[in-house]
């Protein structure tokens, strides 16, 4: 491993100075560190600067209301724990869950998750169902940006040079499921995940896909056939085979395309039934 220069800054002024104070190529943001420490000690990135994110005041999760918000360094492990979030948000739960072994997920973060923008990352898709906005702060002050506008490409997305992500907000509580399909059932990286969310304030539902390049998406067609309230079961057929139709699924090393088209429209209906007479929970306390 090449040597760098670690630092930690205890406040975000003190964060976006640091980020500043060396070229873009030089520098490195470490939250959980699950993926970075791997790159720099493979020589994938040999950066001379790393700001890391540890003493920052942003391990937080917050409810008011119907709206989640969850601060970028949280551990996802504090997600898994907590038990507002598993009955109110089940898809965001089963999301966590699915993410590496209980020991990754005390270093993982939901913000450093975003960053990297993996496109079989099993947190973006369930992000995208929930309509899910990312805090980002930099130079300029801070701004709210839908996740769909975030993601770009992996590890590309939309985030200035000197900008940091410090929040994830979920504005409404939602009956939801995340559904995957792996080799190995731990410690593998998803061939194909599903995301379904239903809005209990307007009635309509969001689908999205991951492990699709260049990011994960949402199926927009699939979403505009569920027109009845609930779906019919022809509707949730439809919308399924719709999932698997247009996901743009390619053939890897994990998997072929033919495969992943037949296991996305499964795990598709599963989700749809399961959250199609979900009633939502009350209020969080």
């Amino acid at each position: 491993m090449a040597p760098f220069d670690l630092v930690h800054p205890r406040s975000t002024d003190e964060a976006l100075a640091e980020l500043r104070a060396a070229s873009p190529e030089r520098v490195a943001v470490l939250a959980g560190g699950t993926d970075l420490l791997l790159d720099i000690d493979r020589a994938r990135i040999a950066p001379h600067r790393v700001v890391s994110l540890r003493y920052l005041p942003w391990k937080f999760l917050e409810w008011s209301g119907d709206s989640l918000t969850i601060g970028s360094t949280l551990p996802l492990r504090a997600l898994e724990v907590e038990p507002r979030v598993r009955q109110r948000i089940p898809g965001l739960w089963e999301a966590v869950r699915a993410v590496g072994s209980v020991a990754l997920r005390h270093r993982a973060t939901l913000g450093g998750n975003l960053v990297r923008s993996a496109p079989a990352s099993d947190l973006s898709p369930i992000l995208l169902a929930l309509d899910a906005e990312v805090e980002v702060v930099g130079p300029q002050g801070s701004r709210w940006t839908p996740v769909d506008a975030f993601l770009s490409a992996s590890r590309r997305p939309r985030l200035s040079f000197g900008e940091l992500v410090r929040a994830v907000r979920i504005p409404e509580a939602r009956p939801s499921a995340y559904h995957w399909q792996r080799v190995r059932p731990v410690n593998d990286i998803s061939q194909v995940g599903v995301a379904v969310a239903r809005s209990p304030s307007e009635g309509y539902y969001r689908i999205a896909v991951g492990d699709v390049l260049p990011r994960p998406v949402r199926i927009l067609p699939a979403e505009e056939a569920l027109r009845s309230r609930p779906p019919t079961d022809d509707e949730v057929r439809s919308a399924a085979e719709l999932v698997g139709k247009l996901s743009p699924f390619a053939t890897d090393r994990r998997g072929t395309e033919e495969y992943r088209r037949h296991i996305v429209a499964v795990l598709a209906r599963r989700a749809l039934l399961a959250i199609r007479t979900a009633a939502p929970r009350g209020p969080a306390p």
